[in-house]
């Protein structure tokens, strides 16, 4: 099938010469023309056939995002109540470091490892610039999508990664609290992943531990010999507030974008 377009160029090339040869120069004019529209119109087809299929390419790209951008809503949805949670444990610590009777000693130890619990989104900023890189953005037609992608691009998702709140409190009251109570703890009242959404965790906002009452006393006992923690706890707490309003101009990025892609595809 592919031949004979070829083919009728061929003979009208043959009959040129031949009109040529005779000095048939309205002929000559007409072959010609013939063949240049025809040349033009070849050209046209080829880029409208480009441009349909980039652009079923961006549409499919968009698609395939918009479940990506569920799952970041997904983790600022959980990562506010996972952080209050945290929040309250940390309290509950300041007391027992002031030595407040209304905390007892198990309490005063469940939260000084709580409040160190972290929660972060896991993403490969390298990657996502490069399966959504500029040509890909160049391509989409809609001006708010496409501003909306560029934003979103542009984030550094380090900010609110699992790195940004890893602080020295974290890493200093896990080598004081006892390994058997932190293993006890994680596996009681450590994170939690959430029904249907393996990949989402939440903190249990109480714990209460079967252990001897003197072993709490000891763990007590050793924290309070850390007057230091409670300073490293200070910062933790402010690098937790940096990451949630780091964490909140990306949520509001985020859920532009995926409602524009969702009013495009509705």
């Amino acid at each position: 099938m592919g031949g004979a377009p070829h083919a009728q160029r061929v003979m009208i090339f043959k009959r040129t010469v031949a009109k040529l040869r005779a000095q048939d120069w309205v002929a000559i004019a007409i072959e010609l023309l013939i063949v240049i529209i025809g040349v033009f119109v070849g050209i046209q087809a080829a880029n409208w056939n480009q441009a349909r299929v980039e652009r079923l390419q961006t549409e499919r790209m968009l698609s395939e995002l918009q479940p990506g951008l569920e799952h970041f809503i997904g983790f600022f949805d959980t990562a506010k109540p996972y952080y209050a949670t945290t929040r309250a444990y940390a309290d509950n610590a300041f007391a027992g470091w002031r030595g407040d009777p209304g905390v007892s000693n198990e309490q005063f130890v469940i939260s000084a490892y709580q409040a160190s619990q972290v929660y972060g989104l896991e993403i490969n900023a390298v990657n996502w610039a490069r399966i959504f890189g500029g040509d890909q953005v160049r391509s989409i037609d809609d001006p708010d999508i496409r501003r909306g992608l560029a934003s979103l691009m542009s984030v550094d998702f380090a900010d609110v990664g699992p790195a940004a709140v890893r602080t020295r409190y974290r890493e200093q009251v896990r080598k004081v609290i006892p390994e058997d109570i932190q293993d006890l703890i994680r596996d009681r009242c450590g994170d939690r992943p959430i029904p249907g959404r393996p990949l989402l965790a939440h903190l249990p906002a109480t714990c209460d531990l079967d252990l001897a009452p003197d072993r709490w006393a000891e763990a007590a006992a050793a924290l309070r010999a850390h007057p230091d923690l409670v300073g490293e706890l200070r910062w933790h707490l402010a690098a937790v507030a940096t990451f949630l309003f780091n964490m909140g101009k990306i949520d509001q990025r985020t859920r532009n974008l995926s409602n524009g892609i969702r009013k495009l595809e509705g």
